[in-house]
């Protein structure tokens, strides 16, 4: 995203693109209510004298296809904010520009956990980061390589957000504190500021421990039932109306706990990266359901077509796989995925092949966001 000041009193924004993007010429006083939730108001409540909105010129370009679990979203979000900072000459650390831009998208409709907004800010080259809100730097094990293959399947967050990622994070809030009722916590504040099934896994063990278990599970197979609870059902427990708990409570998820770190050789950390992209996807399409038909199929024809680990990416319901790869099969991989997945796709007119590179490609991790000034 490139920005300047305008000396023209409008608020220009433009796509490298203008055939799929129209490009508005928004009049300052207009401009004023755009930046209402965003970065004007941020900034004043910090304290920082910046004076009016200033008048600016956006150019707008990506690579990232939108609806594709890559987070063209977060990119877009981040790359605005930050360029909106720069253009009013002030700078924030990296650590609230996260923070800003997760509440950010919220107004876009997306109950998103900070995850992406974080990795978009404070990624770093060649290094995979464990996010848990205590950010780990891992160094990636040497001769692998990840390949992008996206399962056309477009999954429009701001527009599925209530029935999909929205809900299925809601379902994950629930439990916790049912849970946490059943297990006899007090006070309510405390219950109410739950957000996870982590929360209470301490009580969970104790209640294990009581049985003669160091399952923590065992607690969830004892108070909780396998089938849908009614809005009813969840209110008569908690003594409480849901509306009034998850009103003002912001929904946070963590999908995959720190695994144990293990001194292996290159080839063996290879694996162990591979199984435990298995392993989530199984989580994902099985145990979160968020998975679908093209994604699982995709899937599949990476794990049969030598990918040491591959599993859905982003909100799931739709967009791409991630699949790890050896370097020195890369190539002969996205080939391969290119006749078994996308040909048929091509033969029917879902897609171009001259687009095939857009859809499946070689990927290594890069720095985060940053600012170029010319």
């Amino acid at each position: 995203m490139a920005i300047r000041q305008d000396t023209q009193n409008n608020l220009r924004i433009a796509n490298v693109n203008p055939h799929k993007y129209a490009t508005p010429l928004i009049p300052t006083s207009f401009a004023k209510l755009l930046l209402y939730k965003g970065f004007y108001d941020y900034v004043k409540l910090k304290g920082v004298d910046v004076g009016q909105p200033l008048e600016l010129d956006v150019l707008v370009d990506g690579t990232v296809l939108t609806g594709s679990g890559l987070s063209s979203s977060t990119a877009f979000v981040c790359s605005s904010t930050i360029a909106i900072m720069a253009a009013f000459g002030v700078n924030f650390p990296k650590k609230e520009i996260a923070q800003l831009t997760c509440e950010c998208e919220g107004y876009i409709g997306t109950q998103s956990g900070g995850m992406d907004q974080v990795i978009s800010v404070m990624a770093k080259t060649g290094c995979a980061d464990l996010i848990d809100f205590n950010p780990i730097c891992t160094q990636l094990p040497a001769g692998g390589t990840f390949v992008i293959a996206h399962s056309l399947a477009e999954s429009q967050k701001a527009v599925t957000a209530a029935t999909n990622y929205n809900n299925r994070a809601f379902e994950c809030h629930l439990p916790s504190i049912v849970l946490s009722i059943k297990l006899g916590m007090k006070p309510r504040e405390e219950i109410l500021n739950l957000k996870t099934l982590s929360d209470v896994e301490g009580l969970c063990l104790s209640f294990a421990s009581v049985h003669k278990s160091s399952d923590p599970v065992l607690a969830i197979k004892e108070f909780l039932k396998e089938e849908p609870y009614t809005a009813e059902e969840i209110e008569k427990i908690i003594d409480e109306n849901l509306t009034s708990i998850f009103s003002n409570n912001p929904i946070y998820l963590n999908v995959i706990k720190a695994a144990e770190h293990y001194k292996l050789h290159q080839e063996e950390m290879l694996k162990k990266l591979g199984d435990l992209m298995n392993e989530s996807h199984y989580s994902c399409s099985f145990l979160y359901e968020c998975s679908c038909s093209e994604l699982e199929e995709l899937v599949n024809i990476c794990r049969k077509n030598g990918a040491i680990g591959a599993r859905l990416t982003g909100a799931g319901w739709g967009g791409c796989v991630v699949a790890l790869v050896k370097e020195c099969i890369a190539s002969q991989f996205i080939l391969d995925l290119k006749e078994r997945f996308y040909q048929f796709r091509v033969d029917k007119g879902d897609i171009s092949k001259n687009d095939l590179d857009l859809y499946v490609f070689a990927s290594k991790p890069s720095s985060g966001a940053a600012i170029f000034k010319l």
